[in-house]
Formats: C-alpha cells, sequence, structure tokens
C-alpha cells in the first residue's frame, strides 16, 4: 500500500502571533546544501525587510556545508561563521562533523535535476541523489526534526537512479527514504508570495518529525499571511513594485551595495524569440521566479525603456541587488562575489522572509510537544 504524504487538512500557525518564544534556549541546527545562506537567515532572524522588522529566531546554527566556492564566500561574510566547503559526499559523520547534540537539520538538496526549466534528469542525475547524503547526516545526529527544500517539479520527475522512466515520482521515492530512516514526513507545496516575498516561487517544503517524538498530526506549517487580492488574508501579494521601484534610478549609488553597473547582466535581448529571461517583469504583480541557471539572462525591469515593439536597445536586465530584494535578503546582506556568481547564488537560495516563518511553525510544533 502507497504511503500518503501530503495532507490536505495540515496544520498552520500564525507565525507573527507566536508567543511563549525563549530566547534564552537555543535550538542546535545543522545546515546542509546553505548556499548563500537564505534560509540560514531566516531561522537565524533578526533582519529588516521592506520596512518591516523579522524578530531574533531561537536558533543556533552549528555547521553549513557548500561545495560552490562563491555562495560560500557570500555566507562567511554575513554570518561570520565558516562554511565547510568540501562535498558533502566526502564528510565523515563521525570525525568531520560537530560532536554536538543537534535540534533541527536543514538542506535545500539541489533541484536543478527535478526543475521544470532543467534537464529533468531526476534521480539519474548524480546531484539528484545528494539527498541521500542528508539522510546519512540525519541517521548520525537524529534530530527532533529535519527540513527539506526542494523545487515544484520533484512531484514530477519519474526517472529513477538507473534514468529509466518509472511510474513513481521522485519525491516519492525521497519521502520513502526520509520515512525508513525513522521520521514521520509530510510535504507541502508554499508559494513565498504568501508570506510577504514579492516573487512567485512554489517549493515542496518537506517536514519530518522523528517518530518516537510525534507524528505529521503534530507539525505545523506556517499559514499563508497575503494572498493575491487580500479577500481571504486582507494583505495582497506584494509586488516588484513593491520591492524594488525606488532602486531604478540609483545604480552605482555608493550607499547600496550590489546595484552597480557592473551588477546588472549585459546578456543581448532577442526580439520575437521566445527564450529564458527574454522578457520583462510586470511591475503590479510579484516578481517571476529568480533562477539560479539564467546564464546572464535575467529577466528585464518593467521600467526598462521599450523603443518599439521590435526593438529591445532601451531594455536593461535587473541588477544583483533587484534580485536580492525580490528574494527578500535584506539590503546589508552583501553579495561579495562576481555579478555571475551573486545571481546564481541568490537564485538557489530560499527566500529569508519564507524560511522566517517556516523557522518559526518549526518552533511551535516542537514548542507544542514539549521538546523545548
Amino acid at each position: 500500500m502507497t504511503k500518503t504524504y501530503f495532507h490536505d487538512n495540515y496544520n498552520t500557525v500564525n507565525t507573527e502571533s507566536i508567543d511563549g518564544i525563549k530566547s534564552d534556549k537555543k535550538l542546535n541546527v545543522v545546515s546542509l546544501f546553505s548556499g548563500a545562506g537564505g534560509m540560514d537567515l531566516g531561522f537565524k532572524g533578526g533582519f529588516t525587510f521592506l520596512g518591516e522588522k523579522y524578530e531574533v529566531n531561537p536558533f543556533n546554527l552549528v555547521f553549513a556545508n557548500d561545495i560552490f566556492r562563491q555562495a560560500a564566500d557570500v555566507y562567511e561574510a554575513n554570518f561570520n561563521h565558516q562554511v565547510e566547503r568540501r562535498s558533502i559526499v566526502d564528510l565523515d559523520v563521525e570525525s568531520d562533523l560537530p560532536k554536538i547534540d543537534v535540534d533541527i537539520v536543514l538542506g535545500g538538496f539541489p533541484c536543478q535535476t527535478f526543475s521544470y526549466s532543467g534537464k529533468r534528469a531526476g534521480l539519474s542525475d548524480e546531484r539528484g541523489q545528494l539527498y541521500l547524503q542528508m539522510i546519512k547526516v540525519i541517521n548520525h545526529y537524529r534530530p527532533k526534526i529535519f527540513i527539506a527544500e526542494n523545487v515544484d517539479g520533484i512531484r514530477n520527475s519519474k526517472k529513477n537512479m538507473e534514468g529509466e522512466s518509472v511510474n513513481k515520482s521522485a519525491l516519492s521515492v525521497i519521502l520513502d527514504d526520509f520515512d525508513a530512516s525513522g521520521y514521520d514526513v509530510q510535504y507541502q507545496v508554499l508559494n513565498a508570495a504568501d508570506y510577504g516575498v514579492p516573487q512567485m516561487r512554489r517549493r515542496v517544503i518537506i517536514m519530518g518529525i522523528r517518530k518516537d517524538l510525534g507524528t505529521v498530526a503534530d507539525q505545523f506549517y506556517p499559514q499563508p499571511l497575503y494572498d493575491e487580492i487580500g479577500e481571504l488574508t486582507g494583505r495582497k501579494w506584494r509586488t516588484a513594485k513593491d520591492a524594488i521601484d525606488d532602486l531604478w534610478d540609483q545604480v552605482n549609488n555608493s550607499q547600496i551595495s550590489n546595484h552597480t553597473i557592473k551588477d546588472i547582466s549585459k546578456a543581448k535581448f532577442y526580439p520575437g524569440k521566445k527564450m529564458q529571461g527574454n522578457n520583462r517583469i510586470s511591475g503590479d504583480r510579484p516578481s517571476p521566479t529568480i533562477r539560479a541557471e539564467h546564464h546572464g539572462n535575467i529577466e528585464a525591469h518593467y521600467r526598462t525603456t521599450l523603443l518599439d515593439e521590435e526593438d529591445m536597445a532601451g531594455w536593461r536586465r535587473l541588477s544583483v541587488r533587484e534580485c536580492a530584494r525580490l528574494q527578500s535578503f535584506p539590503d546589508d546582506f552583501n553579495f561579495v562575489t562576481s555579478a555571475s556568481s551573486a545571481y546564481k547564488a541568490i537564485g538557489n537560495a530560499v527566500p529569508p522572509v519564507m524560511a522566517w516563518h517556516i523557522a518559526r511553525s518549526s518552533y511551535y510544533t516542537l514548542n507544542q510537544l514539549g521538546l523545548i
């Protein structure tokens, strides 16, 4: 019998109104596939985005790992925390990981192999099997809970580890393996725009709780706080204009990091062709998903000048800082690398604001079970 991992009537909590957070009791967090630290910043908290403060969360980041050198440079510059840069495959859990009790393991294992815009190699791609390394770390620490993140396309990827098409989705295989490791797991597809991120970004969020501590019935996901027209929540989605309009005429302003002429892709536009990034974003909606594998083809700013229907000469692409804003990174988060690497690091990241709400719902889950 096939196990059910998706539940329509899942528990949610309003993460803006959680009481009794014990700031003096820090929960230890191990972060895998950390990238530039979008998920980790959300769990850490203590930042401001679009004038709104996201309070410090009671989580202590004890270990971070990523093989992408430039993303690790960014992480270290902003967190003052060293990143283990060896491949997770090469890490020995007994000798290379901190000897400490760990409460939560985070991991946005590589997603391009499952992405709709990628090659869709699924589990047949070596990167598609890296979730097994996350399980290796989970089995070592036996944390109370883990959070894994991936693209929505993982639900429909149907290639197994031999590259053959199968009836079972990659997500089902992955969830079965997490379940077999001793965790009660479920997933939900969250849209970052529902949490105040000015971007349409649908991501599968897998939550697992150790079976001796609870079940999926005890888990809480963050309650949506925004919707398209504000009918359900009282707050409309934040738009691209909300996020970046003030930056339009501030290129080369020395007070704004990652927003110089060098931080804007010079990739050409091609009139009449349907190509990745060969269009402008809309100002009155959340932006489309900021991608990692854009190869310089990041979309154009909505204010950019269209001289005529066949001439894109007046268009300019989004800057690194504008992409960071659309991903909900605070302005004091500095991308200390080349523009091309910064675009990639931003596109790979979990939006910090969405991660902040996930962190709060994780805390609430553990607190309700008396585990804090």
